[in-house]
């Protein structure tokens, strides 16, 4: 693994926004023309995907299907994320907890409810703590009337850039074998109660868990399975 966090901060650092987003753009238009990512249990209907931070190059392939759009923050790390994600066909809405996030949620669940697409939503962001699940996604699916579908990606193959950041995230390099698995979609009630919005919250960050230990002991049977 090659750990170009430091790198990527100087560069940011000594050139600016515009010219990282060059740099991550081109980057993530390469990838695209090299992406290899299988799906497993990719859901029928449309759904709020729950992904971890570091899983969210993982939206790459939810687009295989039905379009995507993920909410990424409004901060400056957001703007070239978000460029990124645009380059690659993948949606985005501007915001987070503490800036626009409310504005964004809106835009998010009105696409998802008159248009042909998914919603996604990195659980954990934009901050941590790591793999801990918020309950924004829960209160989003609900208004948007559509079930919240967990997703882990993984391969054991060692063509990842690594970052030293809270969320360990890691950029997969090109021709990397990657695996995408869903798990069956977690139902959000209409009214749903302050303890049934905890036992939803619970369950999705104890299903990303069990997802991501059966895909790293499994990864072999998922890479050779038909979709």
């Amino acid at each position: 693994m090659l750990n170009l966090s430091n790198k990527f901060k100087q560069i940011k650092k000594r050139y600016g926004t515009e010219i990282m987003c060059f740099f991550v753009v081109n980057l993530f238009r390469l990838e695209r023309i090299f992406y290899k990512c299988k799906c497993i249990n990719y859901p029928k209907e449309k759904c709020m995907f729950a992904l971890w931070h570091a899983h969210q190059c993982g939206v790459f392939s939810c687009n295989q299907y039905r379009k995507t759009c993920i909410m990424v923050s409004s901060s400056q790390d957001g703007e070239i994320i978000s460029r990124a994600a645009n380059a690659v066909g993948v949606e985005t809405v501007r915001g987070s907890k503490t800036r626009g996030g409310t504005k964004a949620s809106l835009e998010l669940i009105k696409r998802i409810q008159n248009e042909n697409i998914n919603g996604a939503l990195t659980i954990d962001g934009p901050k941590g703590p790591n793999r801990i699940v918020k309950k924004g996604i829960i209160e989003i699916a609900k208004m948007a009337e559509v079930p919240i579908v967990p997703a882990v990606y993984w391969s054991p193959e060692k063509r990842f850039l690594k970052f030293k950041s809270w969320d360990e995230f890691r950029f997969p390099l090109f021709g990397t074998n990657l695996v995408m698995l869903f798990a069956d979609p977690i139902p959000v009630p209409k009214n749903p109660s302050d303890e049934e919005i905890e036992d939803i919250r619970l369950k999705i960050e104890k299903t990303l868990q069990n997802l991501y230990k059966d895909l790293k002991e499994n990864y072999k049977k998922y890479l050779e399975q038909k979709k």
